[in-house]
């Protein structure tokens, strides 16, 4: 490995942790007409909805205060709450501000990077997303300095599992795809996809809860924690 290409989110960052609750506090704050409890189920159902269309998460992702907005309106609607006067902005916002305070770098990301660089390893950032909150995540937790390249795909113009944006991180790295590795948490995206250009895929199974049944992709390796990434010998 004389190369790895770094996944950001719920691989670094733990970008997943307490949704629940950040959405749970924004309801509660705004005031919306609609009783809590429904209005979060109905959440719930309209985030599984908006999320599960490919389509719809390749187009929507890359403005994630928009997306957050529709989600928040679409469960109004399921309400049958009329959507006249912003609240929906509202709640997004309000959930915003709380998931950027709750995001927090895994305990094992700072000195995971720290040993690699060290090792002479060159790291790429390869992230799907929204360029302003991807920018905002990499400078409030300090990571710009780990790496040779940030692959950002609000701002690259293409996101992962395009083989471009790959072919970008390598060419950033300057190392062949069997030279490096690919570390993350979305088997398509951070496996799979690496995979089909030659580059070694890592998944990241923090829970533990193995390759679901239903999937057929095979990673090179799967590990708990970063701390499981060998270094090279130099």
């Amino acid at each position: 490995m004389k190369a790895l290409l770094v996944d950001l989110d719920d691989t670094l960052l733990d970008y997943s942790g307490g949704v629940d609750e950040c959405w749970a506090d924004a309801c509660r704050v705004v005031e919306h007409g609609v009783a809590h409890s429904t209005l979060l189920e109905a959440l719930a159902e309209a985030r599984r909805w908006f999320w599960s269309d490919p389509a719809r998460h390749r187009r929507e992702r890359v403005d994630m205060l928009g997306a957050w907005r529709k989600i928040v309106e679409e469960a109004l609607r399921r309400c049958g709450r009329p959507l006249t006067d912003g609240v929906g902005l509202a709640i997004a916002e309000d959930y915003a501000a709380r998931r950027r305070e709750a995001m927090r770098l895994f305990p094992d990301a700072v000195a995971s990077l720290e040993r690699l660089r060290g090792a002479g390893v060159r790291l790429a950032l390869v992230t799907n997303g929204d360029a302003r909150q991807q920018r905002d995540k990499i400078e409030r937790h300090g990571l710009a300095r780990f790496f040779e390249v940030m692959v950002i795909e609000g701002e690259f113009g293409a996101g992962k599992p395009d083989e471009i944006v790959y072919r970008a991180a390598l060419e950033g790295v300057r190392a062949r795809p069997a030279e490096a590795w690919m570390v993350g948490d979305h088997l398509e995206f951070d496996v799979a996809g690496p995979q089909r250009l030659g580059v070694h895929g890592v998944w990241i199974d923090r829970a533990g809860a193995g390759l679901p049944a239903a999937s057929d992709v095979r990673p090179d390796r799967i590990i708990r924690a970063l701390t499981e990434l060998e270094v090279p010998p130099r």
